[in-house]
């Protein structure tokens, strides 16, 4: 079986209500996740180069530490 590596945020109701509040601006839905390990620490560079590949393939892309 996979690590899980992200699972549904566990938020408060203020949060969830400002979530909705987005997803109806927006004419959205909105899923928060949170990481089920820890994140990477990365440089000012190293998040550069991870947003220049998000946008280049246009994924959402997670560092983690394991």
């Amino acid at each position: 079986m996979p690590k899980r590596r992200m699972k549904i945020a566990n938020l408060d109701e203020a949060s969830i209500k400002r979530i909705q509040q987005m997803e109806e601006s927006m004419g959205t839905l909105i899923v928060a996740l949170e990481p089920y390990l820890p994140l990477a620490e990365l440089s000012g560079e190293q998040v550069s180069k991870l947003q220049a590949l998000e946008k280049e393939l246009g994924v959402v892309l997670v560092a983690y530490k394991e």
